[in-house]
Parts: structure tokens; sequence; C-alpha cells
């Protein structure tokens, strides 16, 4: 081989030199990085399988025993209950193992992100939890900070919407503390679609109310530091019921994780005080959100009434 001109193109012609020698151990790297990507998937498939199949005899060993357990003598009871509590136990390592392998997404996650895999498949993944809860109990207490610098300046929000925030802190603050477990796995994608679905139906109470606000204060009918509507007007009607859909099955939503929750604390292998006090601040949020947004829409409603008489 030549050796390289002098100047800036000897430079280059070096540098290429590196490139190459450096680009041949990416090749190796990559290859190695291939085989291990599919032996992992093999790995994957074959966990998932036998998982799978264990699971499908432990079901069936465990409806035969519960068939034949009430015919049992008394000693041979003691064995079947210390049998049922090992394929309890035996369930739970099942649910832990399958954390860690890729399943298939449920519907909304599927009507949302399609057959993208959200499952996080290590310890360290699973920290972006906890920085999630984290900015959730950051923001819930900037806006109840921010609700009552705007009270104190005249703004007129309803008492509900500000304590709701004060209890979604608290909630906030419960999954937080709350640690990776079993009840936690079988609780967390329930909980991230419902905030995802919570976010949305965000943008759509912020695009409303901002479109309400707006309009009322270019009237001269509401205080610059007015952050919802009170009161009533026919042309928000369009608006609020293309909304209210989206509300009242958030809050429904909110009740399902309550008593989903509920569900899971009377589980033997509950032992975390988490499960409870996240079921009632999500049972209280329901309530005040669906009794408070039915009498805004009752009063809303009469009000519209009102105004088409006096037409």
């Amino acid at each position: 081989m030549h050796p390289p001109p002098p100047g800036p193109l000897g430079d280059c012609l070096r540098d290429w030199e590196e490139l190459q020698q450096d680009f041949q151990s990416i090749q190796e790297t990559h290859r190695l990085y291939r085989l291990k990507l599919e032996e992992l998937s093999k790995l994957q498939a074959a966990c998932t399988s036998s998982i799978s199949r264990q699971k499908k005899r432990l079901q069936q060993l465990s409806l035969v025993l519960k068939k034949c357990k009430p015919s049992l003598p008394s000693e041979a009871a003691q064995a079947a209950h210390e049998l049922e509590s090992q394929l309890k136990e035996r369930q739970g390592l099942f649910f832990d193992m399958e954390a860690y392998l890729p399943k298939k997404n449920g519907l909304y996650l599927s009507l949302v992100l399609g057959n993208v895999n959200v499952t996080l498949l290590s310890k360290q993944a699973k920290v972006t939890d906890a920085a999630f809860n984290f900015l959730l109990v950051w923001y819930y207490c900037t806006l109840t900070i921010r609700e009552n610098i705007l009270i104190s300046n005249g703004s007129r929000i309803k008492g509900w919407w500000v304590f709701h925030h004060y209890v979604s802190t608290f909630l906030s603050g419960v999954m937080l503390t709350w640690p990776d477990g079993l009840m936690y796995q079988k609780f967390r994608n329930q909980f991230l679609s419902f905030s995802m679905y919570q976010s949305f139906v965000q943008f759509l109470q912020y695009y409303y109310q901002s479109g309400c606000l707006y309009r009322l204060r270019a009237l001269g009918e509401r205080h610059t530091m007015d952050l919802t509507v009170e009161g009533f007007q026919s042309w928000m009607w369009r608006g609020l019921t293309f909304l209210l859909p989206f509300l009242f099955f958030g809050h429904f939503w909110q009740l399902f994780n309550a008593l989903t929750l509920f569900q899971l604390a009377q589980d033997p292998q509950c032992k975390e005080w988490q499960v409870l006090m996240c079921g009632f601040p999500f049972l209280l949020l329901f309530l005040g959100n669906f009794f408070t947004t039915l009498r805004v829409v009752h009063q809303k409603f009469h009000s519209q009434r009102r105004g088409s008489k006096r037409d």
C-alpha cells in the first residue's frame, strides 16, 4: 500500500483507515447483537409457552382439588390445604416472571399505540414509573398553589375542583411510595392507561374552557382571573355535549380503578398498605367528579331553558 500523500488529503486518508478498522469492529459487535437478540426472542417465546402450559395445568389442578376437598378426611384435608397454598404461591411467582416477558397490549393501548411493545423488561426501566408519579405529585402541587393564588385575586373556582387537586396530590404521593411487586404490576397497566386517557380529557376540557372564557372576556362578562365558566349561554351547549361523554367515561374509569384496588386488597398475597390508600381516593374522586358534573349540567340545562323562554 502506498504511503498517504502529505497535507490535508493524507490526514483524511489516515482518518478513513481508522474509521475502516472501527467499522469492522462495529460489524462484529452488531453480528453478535443480532445473534443474542434472536436467542433472547427464542428464550422469551420458550418461557411464555412454558408458563402458559404450567398455568393451564395449575388451573386444572385447582379445580380438581376444589371439587374433591369437601369429601376428604381431616388428615387429607390438611394436605390439600397446603397444596392449595403452594398453588397460589406458584401463580404469584409466574406473575412476577411474566412482568419481564413481552405481552400483548390491552384494547386501549392497542387502539392508541398499535402493536408497540410497552413492557419494561428490567428493574432499571421500572424507575420511569417513579419518575412519572413524582411528576404527577409536582403537577398537582403546583396546581393547588396556583389556584389558591388565583382565588386570593378574585377567581371563582368551584370548591370541589380545588379539593379534587388536593386528593389527586395525595393519591399521586401514595402511588410514588408503592413498591414494585405483584399487586403493583396487576394495577400498573390499568393505571397508566387511565393516566393517558385523563391527559386526553384534560386537553379537551382546556380547549372547551379556554374557548368559552375567551369569548366571555371579549364580551366583558368575565373577570381576567376566572379559570372556569360560571353561568351558561346557548352557544356553549354544543361544545359541552361533545365533552360530556368523555368526562363521564373518565369518571366511571375512576370507579373501576377503585373497585380493582379494593379487590386486590382482599388478595391473601396483598401486603402493601398503598392498595387501600389508593382505592379510597379513586372512589372519592369518582363521587365528587360525577355528582359535581351532574350538578353543573343540571344548572346549565336550566339556564338554557330560562334563556329560551326569555327569547
